[in-house]
């Protein structure tokens, strides 16, 4: 059995997951200011319900972005803490590829392996990713990138993809022919995507854990800091 604790905090919505043989339990909570104060205590709710100390668990996965800085920083230092207090691996998942995992099965149904994920990154423009599903594996087509919403329109054919968006997007120029399927990354895609990613040999240590930064990297806040000290308080508790 494998277990995998998952946290995903890169939009507005904040999740964490424990998968385990017997399936897969999460919370949520959103508004990105409260991501910092609501993850860790969601995290031991998991644990607890799950009857599963930290050490337990074989790997921690976190959704590395892009996404918003702050909610990619709370995730990066919440996972190095756990990890460095209990030992154990990270795995980083992309939260564009989360997307594409969570609207497969619908993109499947109208007839689409290829999906476009697209966020909002403010500032008139958007993260954005184009992956293939084929067997039973992901397959990247476009690395991550950030640009404005109508050059993504004109270097990407929708033609044969899905496009797969989360909140704050203006889709009322697109094409009437195009299939949307809104969809925002979340700890249960970050989990199963861990797991796969354990089994493959991609797991990492904890200070190998670094967000996915398509703009320049900020550094870290006091307040991020603290987390992250927090976090490896509650690893070495759970040890």
């Amino acid at each position: 059995m494998t277990i995998i604790l998952s946290i995903e905090t890169s939009t507005e919505l904040a999740s964490a997951s424990l998968l385990t043989d017997g399936g897969i339990i999460s919370r949520e909570l959103s508004g990105v200011q409260t991501h910092s104060q609501g993850i860790l205590p969601m995290v031991q709710e998991l644990l607890r319900q799950g009857g599963i100390t930290l050490s337990q668990c074989d790997a921690i996965g976190f959704g590395c972005g892009p996404g918003a800085f702050t909610g990619v920083r709370t995730a990066c230092g919440v996972v190095q803490g756990l990890a460095f207090g209990s030992d154990l691996p990270v795995v980083p998942v992309v939260s564009l590829l989360a997307m594409a995992e969570g609207a497969r099965a619908a993109a499947q149904e109208r007839g689409h392996s290829e999906l476009v994920c697209v966020l909002d990154a403010r500032m008139e423009e958007v993260y954005w990713a184009r992956y293939r599903y084929v067997g039973s594996e992901w397959q990247v087509i476009s690395e991550p990138a950030l640009g404005s919403f109508a050059g993504l329109m004109n270097v990407t054919d929708l033609k044969t993809a899905a496009l797969v968006h989360g909140n704050g997007l203006k889709l009322d120029d697109l094409p009437p022919d195009v299939v949307t399927l809104p969809c925002m990354p979340h700890a249960e895609q970050i989990a199963r995507l861990a797991l796969a990613g354990y089994a493959a040999g991609r797991a990492v240590s904890a200070e190998q854990a670094q967000p996915l930064y398509l703009r320049n990297k900020i550094a870290l806040t006091t307040e991020e800091r603290l987390l992250a000290k927090q976090a490896a308080n509650v690893g070495k508790g759970a040890a």
